[in-house]
């Protein structure tokens, strides 16, 4: 299932909030751009067309939805081709630009080394 940038923001909300009305998303996406009803009501309706979401009741005039599709789901088809397009494929690349850009602390940086040491042992 492929998901433009915005779809994943709003299935962000939907996977935080669910189960969630489109005023809802609405109202959360509004807290940082400005953003009219009707275009975050245009991309839940293209979310259901998708089977991304369905309808899972009312609350008063409003349709209540859930989401169809677990986050780790579109994480494993989102990963290779983000690796792709931003690291020329080589998840190395995507690995030290994190470790060298982000902020770790000292808990951070034990977890990282737990996964290496098992990956290490696994293999």
């Amino acid at each position: 299932m492929k998901l433009s940038e915005f779809e994943l923001d709003v299935m962000q909300l939907l996977w935080q909030h669910e189960p969630c009305t489109a005023v809802t998303v609405h109202q959360l996406l509004s807290e940082k751009r400005n953003l009219a009803y009707t275009t975050v009501k245009t991309i839940i309706d293209r979310l259901e067309k998708k089977s991304a979401i369905e309808r899972c009741g009312q609350q008063g005039r409003s349709i209540v939805y859930r989401t169809c599709v677990a986050q780790k789901t579109l994480s494993e088809q989102a990963a290779p081709n983000f690796i792709q397009r931003f690291f020329r494929g080589n998840s190395r690349h995507l690995i030290a630009h994190f470790i060298e850009e982000e902020e770790l602390n000292e808990a951070d940086i034990e977890y990282l080394q737990t996964l290496l040491k098992n990956k290490k042992t696994n293999k």
